[in-house]
């Protein structure tokens, strides 16, 4: 305060305060007790040493500061109070609580205080003085300590053991906890002596136990002691077992004033181990008859006890098991799992189950599923653990070899799915060609010429693909023939040209001025140099070239296949051909890994008795997949398969009909029976199939099978039993194709058995075959 600025202060300078400021300023600063005056119209704030300690960080600017700026946050509170003084009537105050503001946040703080007023040299009240303490440690002090009382008194009564205390020699009942009285089955304990509120326990020791602990001043514990209670009045005395400890509590000199009493009732517990021990011999004659290996264990975990099984097994003695011996038969990689497994099981007494290793007699490890539960008494209290072993190593060997029949089933299913989709693109472009109606005649037959081939790529995949047995069995047929490899790289370019397309890829082909011969798939081939062009396509930036070259030594054919794209990391490339295989998605490879495709490439040139290789100097500087196949010998390569040789027009006399709910394959193969000169009628199921052959009966009729209410099977028995349709040809349409779905088809009525999708070849052969139906110009 001395060094405060005091002319610029609204008192001016100390030399000009009046005598009886000075006087109380005086008596202020020369005291060690926290002291403010706030004196003049402003009541500006003068404090000592000690105060500044309260005002935290807001000393020094407090001083000479109006009292209402420097206790903003508290005004409220103050200024009641500091109005009583300024009116001449001094205050006082006990704890007051205050929410201040001086250490940068606001904290809750309480104060004793007094506020007096302070007087000018002529009488009147010129300012207010304040001597304070701050009471807040103490405050949180006392709570805290009667919130851990209350603590302490709720974990005291809620106990789940007994608990009470006992004071003066004849052991009066001083506390007493719900537990406690739970057990002597009284309530009004507290303030009586225990010869008088258990009189029944007098003559059993207890009370002799007391006195003696009260005189002797050492602990005394019992186990399981028996007590004899008369639990209710006029009841007759029952019988409890207690573990407890008679602890003395000593006084402030060290001499023994009470006693305090703490244990368990147990009753429960040791009933159940009488059961178990009624029980265990019969338990253990019973486990010796049973096939696993069984054991017992304590409600802790401590095994103790195999039957004769285990001990023939292992070819341990009892001696050797014991003290956790049996370790030395578990497969040291699965001790660690069985022991965490069996220590959660423990506490709750969860049922436990695991699978570890065991070694027999002789050295061998063989599966054991090793399965326990609690025996527990009628309280529900854990009293044994018993548990069986049971050899598993059968079942596991099974389970892996369907896991390994599942997997096949998984990569068939994919294949399946892989090689049907690449096809579905050209198909999808000429569709939409001749919807347009903008292609000449030549290019309408170029179109044709596309989707019949694809179509019967991919009638060939799933004829192939739906043996499920065989691809599960890793087996995979070939239709090898002598193939030309221009022409098989021709029709994969033709196959993968959509996407090629759609991305603007500049496509550069190189083939040998003589083809080259292979003995080979031409399906599979074709495939395998589509899936490499799609790759290329699909991870190549839009506008990149693409190469595809083939070349021929006298031993082996070769066909690479380059792209400027995404490339293969270091790290990637020696598993590219593995199945499934799939890099870290990032933004510039949204198409994500390399995966089945090359998969499907490796296998089905392995197939073909050739190799796979793959290459790239790393991301971002394009791939190389190069393909070798076998050279073969000879002068006559097999002919591209070409289109069905449509059939001679037929007669608007013979009537046809077409029974499919599936209305686009009932009209485009009525579509395709029309234009061969056929009057064909459509129908959707069979009731109305059966209504519109007796009105004009069809001389051949192509009937679905899954038709919806009615199948065709039903529908086939009721046309034969009509006089119109009994010698008609029927041929069923279906999507199941195995040589049992046949024979059902011809068993139940059809003459002919197609499969979808129904290909234009096929209907054209039955329409020819069936010689009473074509016009004599077919036959």
């Amino acid at each position: 305060m001395r060094a405060y600025d005091w002319a610029a202060s609204p008192l001016g300078t100390p030399g000009d305060w009046p005598a009886s400021l000075r006087a109380v300023v005086g008596l202020l600063l020369n005291s060690k007790f926290p002291m403010f005056l706030a004196w003049g119209p402003q009541l500006t704030f003068l404090y000592n040493d000690s105060y500044a300690e309260v005002l935290g960080d807001k000393h020094p600017t407090a001083l000479g500061r109006p009292f209402q700026q420097v206790w903003a946050e508290i005004w409220d509170d103050l200024w009641p109070s500091a109005n009583e003084a300024l009116h001449g009537r001094a205050t006082f105050h006990e704890d007051l609580p205050l929410l201040m503001n001086r250490k940068g946040f606001m904290e809750q703080t309480w104060f004793t205080f007094s506020y007096s007023p302070v007087y000018d040299e002529a009488g009147a009240v010129a300012g207010m003085f304040c001597a304070c303490t701050e009471t807040t440690e103490r405050i949180l002090t006392a709570r805290h300590r009667a919130e851990e009382i209350e603590r302490m008194r709720q974990l005291f009564q809620e106990a789940p053991g007994i608990l009470a205390v006992l004071r003066s020699p004849s052991h009066v009942f001083e506390i007493a906890n719900d537990a406690y009285l739970k057990l002597i089955g009284r309530t009004d304990v507290v303030g009586r002596n225990v010869a008088d509120v258990l009189p029944e326990v007098r003559d059993q020791g207890f009370v002799r136990l007391l006195d003696e602990v009260f005189a002797s001043g050492e602990a005394h514990v019992g186990w399981e002691m028996p007590i004899l209670l008369r639990r209710q009045p006029d009841a007759p005395l029952e019988e409890r077992f207690v573990s407890f400890i008679f602890q003395p509590i000593r006084d402030h000199r060290g001499v023994v004033s009470g006693i305090f009493v703490e244990g368990s009732d147990v009753t429960d517990a040791v009933l159940a181990m009488r059961a178990l021990s009624e029980s265990e011999l019969r338990l253990r004659q019973l486990a010796n008859t049973i096939p696993q290996l069984a054991w017992m264990a304590t409600p802790d975990g401590l095994l103790h006890w195999w039957n004769d099984r285990w001990f023939e097994y292992t070819g341990a003695s009892p001696a050797e098991a014991q003290n956790e011996g049996w370790r030395n038969v578990v497969h040291p990689d699965d001790i660690a799992p069985l022991l965490a497994r069996w220590q959660r099981s423990l506490p709750d007494g969860d049922p436990y189950e695991s699978t570890a290793r065991l070694r027999s007699a002789s050295g061998e490890y063989r599966s054991f599923l090793i399965v326990a539960a609690p025996l527990r008494d009628a309280n529900g209290t854990i009293v044994q653990w018993f548990g069986t072993n049971t050899d598993v190593t059968p079942i596991e060997q099974a389970q892996q070899e369907l896991m390994d029949a599942n997997r096949r089933k998984d990569e068939f299913l994919a294949m399946l799915a892989h090689e049907l989709r690449n096809p579905l693109a050209p198909i999808s472009t000429a569709a939409e060609l001749l919807r347009l109606g903008v292609l000449d005649d030549a290019k309408v037959r170029q179109t044709s010429g596309v989707i019949a081939r694809q179509v019967d790529h991919m009638t060939k995949l799933v004829d192939d693909l739906l043996d499920v047995s065989r691809v599960t069995r890793g087996l995979v047929t070939l239709r090898r023939e002598l193939l030309d490899f221009n022409a098989v790289a021709t029709e994969a370019v033709e196959q993968s040209g959509t996407l090629l397309d759609a991305k603007q890829h500049r496509l550069t082909v190189r083939l040998p001025e003589h083809a080259p011969l292979v003995h080979g798939d031409r399906t599979r081939l074709i495939q395998v140099l589509s899936n490499l062009l799609n790759n290329a396509a699909r991870y190549s930036p839009s506008g990149s070239d693409v190469a595809l070259t083939v070349e021929a030594d006298e031993h082996e054919v070769r066909a690479i296949v380059a792209d400027r794209g995404i490339g293969i990391t270091p790290a990637l490339l020696p598993h590219v051909f593995d199945l499934f295989t799939q890099a870290e998605r990032s933004p510039d490879r949204s198409q994500g890994g390399l995966g089945l495709g090359l998969a499907l490439v490796k296998s089905m040139v392995e197939l073909h008795g050739g190799h796979a290789d793959a290459h790239s100097n790393g991301a971002g500087q394009g791939s190389c997949f190069t393909i070798t196949l076998p050279r073969a010998r000879g002068t006559q390569a097999a002919a591209s398969p070409a289109p069905a040789r449509h059939p001679s027009a037929g007669t608007k006399q013979t009537r046809l009909m077409v029974v499919d709910d599936n209305v686009d394959a009932a009209q485009t193969l009525a579509l395709l029976l029309e234009t061969a000169g056929y009057a064909t009628t459509v129908v959707a199921g069979g009731p109305e199939a059966l209504q519109a052959v007796t009105q004009q009966p069809p001389a051949l009729m192509f009937v679905d099978i899954g038709l919806p209410g009615m199948d065709g099977y039903e529908l086939v028995r009721r046309l034969r039993a009509l006089p119109g349709t009994a010698q008609a040809r029927i041929v069923a349409v279906t999507g199941y194709g195995q040589p049992s779905d046949r024979a059902r088809a011809l068993d139940a009525g059809f003459d002919e058995h197609l499969v979808k999708p129904v290909q234009a070849r096929a209907v054209y052969e039955i329409l020819s075959r069936l010689a009473g139906v074509v016009p004599a110009a077919l036959e």
